[in-house]
C-alpha cells in the first residue's frame, strides 16, 4: 500500500464502523462513538480509476 511496512501494519489493524465511519482500535467490540457492533476491517487495496 505505502512506502513503510510499519505504517501499513497500523492501518490494517484499524476497524471502521459501518454506521458512522469512525476509526476504532483492533480489539474493539463496539464503536467508540455510536456504540454500534457493526465493525469492519479497514480496506487495504488501492482502486485505480
Amino acid at each position: 500500500m505505502g512506502k513503510f511496512p510499519i505504517a501499513d501494519a497500523e492501518l490494517k489493524s484499524q476497524l471502521i464502523c459501518r454506521r458512522c465511519k469512525t476509526k476504532n482500535r483492533t480489539g474493539a467490540t463496539s464503536c467508540r462513538k455510536c456504540h454500534s457492533t457493526a465493525l469492519r476491517a479497514k480496506k487495504t487495496t488501492i482502486v485505480k480509476k
